[in-house]
């Protein structure tokens, strides 16, 4: 998490450090990232980068985490759009996240994230801290998921649904990336993975068609 003097920055001068820290992480992996470019590029001095981050993977989580928190308002926003359709929200959300981090901006960004990810921030990942926001980000949704099309009986087994779904998710971001797969081609695997978990998780009087598309009865 960035020290509390980043976020007493005021809105323009955040902007202009997240987009040097975007701009950095983008040309190098964390490894290879220069702080001395991000305070060039920001126009801060050196020391006051330690103000804000406690060194550069710290800086990056929190790039990270900005994504992270646009991800989730698409989600919901997708769930309102299906009328709570966790799967069709899923896949849609997927090809949304190929589309905006596939272009130039994003995609060396989220390449080196993927594809370099060291101990210390798969730490970060699994901290308390983080486990008790999805967890709150979890229930957040749920009040948006159409509960009914399921076969369980319990929110906890609800909750390990989304658990399912964001892990093959980000399995095929991942994939995607490391493998530079056409966006149609991903989408392809990752709707055969999500009917498989559909055959398993939706209630029987859900028809599956040949074409993959549901008929609920």
């Amino acid at each position: 998490m960035p020290k509390q003097t980043f976020f007493n920055l005021d809105a323009d001068k955040r902007k202009v450090l997240m987009d040097a820290l975007k701009e950095e992480f983008s040309r190098a992996s964390v490894h290879e990232a220069s702080i001395s470019n991000i305070v060039k590029r920001a126009q801060i001095p050196r020391g006051s980068f330690y103000q804000y981050f406690e060194d550069k993977e710290d800086a990056f989580l929190h790039v990270l985490e900005s994504y992270g928190k646009m991800n989730k308002s698409w989600f919901i926003d997708l769930l309102i759009e299906t009328e709570g359709d966790l799967f069709a929200t899923s896949e849609k959300l997927f090809r949304r996240l190929l589309e905006t981090y596939s272009n130039k901006e994003h995609y060396n960004l989220f390449r080196h994230a993927f594809l370099n990810m060291n101990h210390k921030m798969e730490q970060a990942f699994t901290s308390d801290k983080v486990r008790r926001d999805m967890r709150q980000d979890v229930e957040e949704m749920i009040q948006h998921i159409d509960q009914t099309l399921f076969n369980i009986q319990r929110k906890e087994e609800l909750i390990h649904v989304l658990k399912i779904i964001k892990a093959v998710t980000f399995h095929n971001v991942i994939e995607a990336f490391a493998q530079q797969l056409s966006i149609e081609t991903a989408c392809q695997q990752y709707k055969i993975e999500l009917t498989l978990l559909k055959q398993g998780l939706l209630k029987r009087s859900i028809d599956f068609t040949a074409k993959g598309n549901e008929r609920y009865e």
